[in-house]
């Protein structure tokens, strides 16, 4: 197992930790975990944005490099890009990814 924390927009409310087993997108996992923030409308086929997550400079050299379709649909996101913005569909967790930090968009629409 590994541990993700999910940010809420607003820093006041609590962080989201969710104990996920390796090999699952992080959308899959926030999905499964009927977690707020995360809506997932196309269901991880990369034809929406409502999945997006912004990941801080430090995670962000542990992700694979993004595929011009994930960077192509960023243009979408509800909220303005974000320097680590991501779409959560395409954040397959790994044991390198144990203890990844995303914050969640302030909305998905």
């Amino acid at each position: 197992m590994i541990t993700i924390h999910l940010q809420p927009h607003n820093p006041t409310q609590a962080e989201h930790r969710l104990q996920v087993q390796e090999g699952q997108s992080l959308m899959q996992a926030a999905v499964d975990a009927n977690l707020p923030g995360i809506q997932a409308d196309c269901g991880g086929l990369l034809t929406c944005a409502t999945c997006h997550v912004i990941v801080p400079v430090e995670w962000l050299t542990q992700l694979p490099p993004m595929g011009g379709d994930e960077d192509g649909m960023l243009a979408f996101t509800a909220q303005t890009r974000a320097p680590g913005s991501r779409l959560s569909c395409q954040i397959m967790l790994t044991e390198a990814l144990d203890g990844l930090r995303v914050t969640l968009p302030e909305s998905q629409y």
